[in-house]
């Protein structure tokens, strides 16, 4: 876990590890400890290149998805980049799509996504709710692909991590699967029948190479806290990223007017009640969860970024018990520090 709270300059850092990467007790979590962010790539991967790729004038928030990829057909041509980043596209939440994409050579599944979301039938009116949909951002990272005429994984370093000297922290894919010393395991695998280490949990992620718009980003609890600073940084006013302006950064940072939704663009707000935040984070904080067990929040009132990554999936994602220990360890954070 680590905590950063203040301005630069003033700012403290808290960082802790406790217990082992696997259940056998065999490698202690460490500070260096590479864990698989699962959808964290949302927000700090996707939903940041989205950000470059508009001050690059490569795209709108109001483009139409069917005018850049036109065999997505009558569905798309409803929806736009900001229903997508929004999550109120009409998406259902999940497909296997790996079971399709699983029978084809590599080179192939990404024009056969295209084909799957073409005919997924809408879950809901787009605009009309939000359900949060790993298939919005699965088409997120094709967009950025074609736009930029880079591979996801390429663009996220060159355009956003390595500028901010974090391309060794936080990045798309470990050195390469079995890496025990230097990444936390995920689950033991139904699919692949093998535990997965340092290679993406996700099935659809995993079915496209291990670089996907929703999931197959990796990092250290330096480099997702670092990452968190900086967006606070740059929403506060107090840094400009090369490659994307702080004023479009904060209104993808406000909550949007859609009904029954917390979402802002590519990135959560606290719900009322029943937050993974907790209680006490103001109404502006913005967040992300990622299904392996990690998560981060930012409260731009008190200048303070909140960081957990663990591999609860480990060795099986039956294991929920962090959706009771995720409001807890913030409440407690945010009491210890005297900011209640």
């Amino acid at each position: 876990m680590a905590v950063s709270l203040g301005p630069p300059g003033k700012r403290t850092r808290i960082i802790q590890t406790y217990g082992h990467t696997t259940y056998r007790q065999e490698n202690p979590v460490h500070k260096g400890t590479v864990y698989d962010l699962a959808s964290l790539t949302k927000p700090l991967a996707t939903t940041l290149a989205i950000l470059v790729l508009l001050k690059e004038r490569r795209l709108q928030l109001s483009d139409v998805i069917a005018d850049i990829f036109p065999q997505l057909g009558t569905f798309t041509g409803l929806i736009s980049i900001k229903d997508l980043l929004c999550h109120c596209a009409g998406f259902p939440a999940h497909q296997p799509y790996y079971l399709e994409l699983g029978r084809l050579t590599e080179e192939k599944r990404k024009e056969a996504l295209l084909s799957l979301l073409a005919v997924e039938p809408q879950a809901y009116e787009p605009g009309s709710t939000s359900i949060y949909s790993d298939l919005g951002f699965m088409l997120l990272g094709l967009i950025v692909e074609k736009k930029s005429g880079l591979e996801l994984a390429e663009f996220f370093r060159e355009k956003i991590a390595e500028p901010l000297g974090l391309a060794e922290r936080i990045f798309y894919g470990p050195a390469g699967p079995g890496d025990t010393e230097k990444c936390a395991p995920t689950e033991d695998c139904p699919l692949r029948k093998r535990i997965l280490c340092g290679e993406v949990s996700d099935e659809n992620a995993q079915a496209l190479g291990g670089v996907a718009g929703h999931a197959g980003l990796f990092g250290t609890i330096y480099g997702v806290l670092e990452m968190g600073e900086h967006l606070l940084d740059q929403w506060q006013g107090r840094e400009e990223h090369p490659n994307y302006q702080a004023s479009d950064l904060g209104r993808f940072l406000t909550r949007q007017d859609i009904p029954g939704s917390t979402w802002a663009l590519g990135f959560d707000t606290p719900s009322s009640t029943g937050s993974s935040g907790g209680r006490y984070l103001a109404p502006t904080s913005v967040g992300h969860l990622g299904f392996t067990g990690t998560s981060f929040w930012i409260d731009p009132t008190r200048d303070l970024v909140m960081v957990l990554l663990s591999n609860r999936v480990h060795p099986s994602r039956d294991n929920i018990q962090i959706k009771e220990f995720r409001p807890l360890f913030h409440e407690t954070v945010m009491e210890s520090l005297g900011l209640v």
